[in-house]
């Protein structure tokens, strides 16, 4: 793995050279775009708007229009805005993770320390796990501020992004029932179905079946062969009894188990 970001952790008065690492992998498959009538690539240029000439990506610069015309930033612009973040995952507090919703988690990646900074790392490693806190804290990547937590994985300390809360858009837009206040046998019902279906968490036992699939797919096409097109089952109408449908669930599972 190659390491994305370079800095340090702060914590109190304690530094911690580190190294950032996506800790995710894609598994979308890698799809071009074609031209439908001969199946050729398309290429995306890069135009000058007044020449109408292609620009090389190194000569492109970023910049922020005024009314009295373009600011062009350099790589020292973005640090001086706030040196130290650019450089620095500065531990704000630390908080339960209970308290933090999953509505607000974005993009995970890993920590490694650097040589002379590995029992430093291992102390607020181990410091979160014993305590079952995370840390709150605030960085800069690619020139964007980000909000991120660290939280101990197995042997790793976690950076995790997540989001600010005004990136969170307000649900009172969407129609929604009302709150239930009152026991109904309808929801004694979906309780019995909910802890009928409760197992312990396990990642391992969920696939990404998706892309597999349509690989195979692709696979047959290029052989030649024709596939029907799968037809959607429906599972339940706005007609159906609810009561009768929590029963038949119930039901259901049970004799699946059995």
């Amino acid at each position: 793995m190659r390491p994305i970001w370079k800095g340090s952790i702060s914590f109190g008065l304690i530094n911690i050279p580190v190294k950032l690492f996506s800790a995710v992998d894609s598994s979308t498959l890698d799809l071009d775009m074609l031209d439908s009538k001969d199946h050729s690539n398309i290429k995306f240029k890069r135009i000058n708007e007044s020449t109408g000439k292609e620009v090389a990506y190194k000569n492109i610069v970023k910049g922020y229009k005024l009314d009295s015309g373009y600011v062009v930033l350099e790589a020292e612009d973005f640090e001086a805005a706030d040196a130290v973040k650019t450089k620095q995952i500065e531990i704000i507090n630390f908080v339960d993770q209970q308290e933090i919703d999953s509505l607000y988690y974005k993009q995970p990646y890993y920590l490694e320390p650097e040589k002379n900074a590995m029992q430093a790392y291992a102390l607020l490693r181990d410091a979160l796990k014993k305590s079952g806190k995370v840390g709150v804290t605030t960085f800069v990547l690619r020139n964007k501020e980000s909000l991120a937590i660290l939280k101990p994985y197995e042997n790793v300390i976690v950076l995790n992004r997540i989001r600010f809360s005004q990136q969170i858009k307000n649900t009172s837009e969407l129609k929604l029932p009302p709150v239930s206040k009152t026991k109904s046998k309808e929801m004694d019902m979906a309780k019995k179905l909910v802890d009928q279906l409760t197992e312990k968490f396990d990642i391992t036992a969920y696939k990404d079946t998706y892309t597999s699939k349509l690989l195979k797919r692709i696979k047959e096409k290029s052989k030649g062969k024709k596939i029907k097109p799968s037809k959607m089952k429906v599972v339940h109408k706005q007609s159906d009894n609810l009561m009768d449908m929590l029963k038949a669930s119930l039901k259901g599972k049970k004799t699946k188990s059995a």
